[in-house]
């Protein structure tokens, strides 16, 4: 089974021939190139492929993208507002290292704590970024600032994070 990646979201149909506006959060511009298909979260870990058939590149956080089999504004409004995904190979080739997106299936290490566990989502905040770790089976949201963060070993693959006081304790009850 592949992994998955959420790139970002469908935000908008465009035009009458069923193009999508697709904001995504992988850090550069990108027109996708060498991603043959695209995948929505239907149901909770039912990801469906949808095979692209053009892609346009609006800026650096948007692109207009055309899917097969999606020919009407009806139906690509029925898309929306859709998760978008890569499968893992995709993802590492599109996102850029230094794009917070980068981080996904990093793990993650506390000062005090050690190893708390994988990166399973970043959320990009105005200030801050928030990447969720399940700890001892409990969804947890950990700031990565300035003030947390250590450092980021790309070739370990391991943020080091200095978390505030009773943050961790927070999600664990311990």
């Amino acid at each position: 089974m592949s992994n998955y990646f959420s790139i970002g979201k469908l935000v908008s149909a465009h035009g009458l021939q069923g193009e999508l506006l697709l904001r995504h959060s992988l850090g550069k511009r990108s027109a996708l190139k060498g991603v043959t298909a695209i995948f929505l979260e239907e149901r909770k870990n039912s990801f469906i492929p949808y095979f692209l058939e053009q892609v346009t590149v609006k800026d650096a956080e948007q692109v207009y993208i055309r899917l097969e089999g999606i020919h009407t504004k009806e139906a690509a409004q029925k898309l929306m507002p859709g998760q978008v995904y890569l499968q893992e190979e995709d993802f590492k080739q599109q996102a850029a290292s230094s794009a917070p997106l980068a981080l996904l299936g990093f793990s993650v290490e506390d000062a005090h704590h050690g190893p708390l566990g994988v990166i399973e989502e970043v959320i990009e905040m105005p200030m801050q970024v928030l990447v969720k770790v399940q700890i001892n089976g409990k969804e947890a949201l950990l700031p990565v600032n300035e003030q947390s963060l250590v450092k980021v070993d790309k070739k370990n693959q391991v943020v080091h994070l200095d978390l505030p006081e009773g943050l961790v304790e927070l999600y664990t009850g311990i």
